[in-house]
C-alpha cells in the first residue's frame, strides 16, 4: 500500500497544478486529500450540481471541501438539457461526462491549471462505462486507476487518513437507477432522491432504489436484506409518498451496474 501511495504522489508530481472533478464520494475525496499534500493551494475542486446529483450529496461535498481546506467551485451541469440524454440510451453517460468535462476543461484552461483529474479507480475499468471514453477524449486523467488503486485500497487508506468517507456508501448518479430506454425526467429523479434520502435514515450502508416507471425495485446487500424485510412497511410508505405505485425487494440484492445486465456484449464493446 505504501508503494502505491508513493507511485500516486509521483504521478501527481508530474504536474504543477490540478483540478479535480469532485463528487465528495469515497474515491474523489481520497484523491483530493492526497493531491492537497502535493499541490497545496494550486489545487481546485469542481463539483457539478444537477438534478441527477441529490441535494444531500452536494451538501456533503461542500462540507468535505471545507474540512480538507481545499478551494471548491460548484458549477451547473444539467444533463437533462442535453439533446437525447433523457431518452436514456445505453451510451447516456458519454454525453453526460462530455458535457461535464468540457466545462471543467474550460475553467482549468482559463485559470491556468495544468491538468484535470477524476476519481475513477481500477475497479471501474471492468464494467460498461461509456463515460470513460468521453473522459479520455478530453484528456482527463484518472490517477487512482492508473496507479492500480481498487475500491478496497481506497477505503483502507482513507481509514488511515481518518477521512469520513472511508466507509461511505458507493454512489452513482441517479440516472443509473433507470433501465435503458425509460424516459428520465426531473420529476422521476426527484422522487428517487427523496426516497433514498429517507432510506439513509435507517442506517443502510449500501443500497439502491431502481426505477421501473411506477415500480421501485429496492436492492440491499445480503447483510442488510433481513433488516429491510423487517421494516418493509416503512420502506413501502417512503416509496409511496415519493410517488411510486408499486414497491418490490430484489431477491438478488445490491450489485453495481445491475442495469447493464440486459445489455448485449456488442453494445458493451462499442
Amino acid at each position: 500500500m505504501e508503494d502505491k501511495i508513493k507511485i500516486l504522489k509521483e504521478l501527481l508530481g508530474k504536474y504543477k497544478s490540478a483540478v479535480i472533478a469532485f463528487s465528495g464520494g469515497v474515491d474523489s475525496t481520497f484523491l483530493a486529500s492526497v493531491a492537497s499534500e502535493v499541490y497545496g493551494d494550486k489545487l481546485l475542486l469542481i463539483t457539478a450540481s444537477s438534478s441527477t446529483y441529490p441535494f444531500y450529496e452536494l451538501d456533503e461535498a461542500k462540507s468535505l471541501a471545507i474540512m480538507l481546506e481545499i478551494k471548491q467551485r460548484v458549477i451547473v451541469s444539467e444533463e437533462t438539457e442535453i439533446p437525447g440524454y433523457s431518452d436514456n440510451p445505453p451510451d447516456r453517460c458519454y454525453y453526460c461526462k462530455g458535457e461535464l468535462f468540457n466545462k471543467i476543461n474550460h475553467i482549468a484552461k482559463n485559470e491556468g491549471y495544468e491538468v484535470v483529474f477524476d476519481g475513477s479507480n481500477a475497479d471501474d475499468l471492468g464494467d460498461f462505462r461509456p463515460g470513460l471514453k468521453a473522459k479520455q477524449e478530453r484528456g482527463v486523467i484518472s490517477p487512482l486507476a492508473e496507479c492500480g488503486f481498487t475500491k478496497k485500497d481506497i477505503r483502507y487508506y482513507s481509514e488511515i487518513k481518518k477521512l469520513p468517507t472511508a466507509q461511505k456508501q458507493s454512489y452513482a448518479c441517479l440516472a443509473s437507477r433507470f433501465p435503458y430506454g425509460e424516459k428520465i425526467t426531473v420529476q422521476k429523479l426527484d422522487r428517487l432522491a427523496i426516497a433514498e434520502f429517507e432510506f439513509r435514515k435507517y442506517g443502510f450502508t449500501q443500497f439502491r432504489i431502481r426505477s421501473h416507471e411506477n415500480l421501485a425495485r429496492m436492492e440491499f446487500t445480503a447483510d442488510e436484506m433481513n433488516k429491510a424485510w423487517e421494516i418493509r412497511d416503512k420502506l413501502y410508505e417512503i416509496c409511496k409518498r415519493a410517488g411510486f405505485n408499486y414497491v418490490a425487494i430484489d431477491l438478488v440484492g445490491y450489485r453495481t451496474g445491475s442495469m447493464n445486465e440486459v445489455l448485449s456484449e456488442s453494445v458493451k464493446n462499442q
